[in-house]
């Protein structure tokens, strides 16, 4: 990681169309680095023009599409993906993704930026909710586990990987014994379905819901990794 050398705070958005997006303003409010950033909902272009960096949060991901086709932001989002830092969760984590499965009638939107397959709601229905440890690298007191909280998640199903791709690192994933019993049990833990935090470049996503926790390491994480690190 290079050092923070501007002294301009860093913008960080949080797109605000639909979804968890205040309970991200609120952690990342707490970060002990947040005099470095300034903090603002985006929901419109002019908010988004402001911003070094942005944050998708959770909620569902074909509304937050066509919510952001409506605005105008759809387009001018795929470019902001294109060249700055974006973490997207849940359903955030979705539309960074190269390729949808078990989308819905009509077709999925989406923004692009990581090079995977994801499928909505793999792991089943709101009722297939559930909480699990996970094991994480990268992070602060990575041998504290992380709880991670998957509601209605999207599961990876496959990377994309090429020479010219930025690396895909897995930041954390979920122990196969900790799967959900409609998934194989002799899966193993390299496999594409355990990870639930990817990071690509300047991209980062989770599948779960870091902040419905108490726990800020993600965010810290991702400013600390994507945001002030940048070179």
């Amino acid at each position: 990681m290079t050092g923070f050398t501007d002294d301009r705070r860093k913008v960080i958005g949080i797109l605000a169309l639909q979804g968890a997006f205040a309970e991200h303003r609120t952690a990342l409010e707490k970060l002990s680095c947040h005099r470095r950033l300034e903090v603002i909902l985006v929901k419109t272009i002019e908010d988004l023009s402001r911003c070094d960096a942005l944050i998708i949060p959770g909620g569902e991901s074909t509304t937050i599409a066509l919510l952001a086709r409506i605005s105008g932001l759809l387009d001018p989002l795929r470019q902001f993906v294109k060249v700055k830092p974006v973490w997207g969760t849940c359903a955030g984590a979705i539309l960074l993704s190269q390729v949808v499965e078990n989308g819905k009638k009509g077709g999925q939107e989406l923004l692009g930026g990581m090079d995977i397959t994801i499928a909505r709601n793999g792991w089943g229905s709101q009722l297939e909710s559930f909480e699990a440890e996970l094991d994480v690298q990268g992070l602060n007191d990575p041998k504290r586990p992380f709880k991670g909280i998957f509601i209605r998640a999207p599961v990876v199903l496959k990377l994309h990987q090429s020479s010219e791709d930025h690396p895909i690192q897995v930041i954390a994933q979920l122990a196969s014994e900790l799967l959900p019993p409609s998934f194989d049990s002799s899966d193993h833990s390299d496999e594409p379905k355990n990870f639930v935090a990817l990071r690509q470049g300047l991209h980062f996503l989770t599948t779960f819901h870091p902040e419905l926790t108490d726990d800020n390491r993600f965010h810290d994480y991702f400013v600390r990794e994507c945001v002030l690190g940048r070179s």
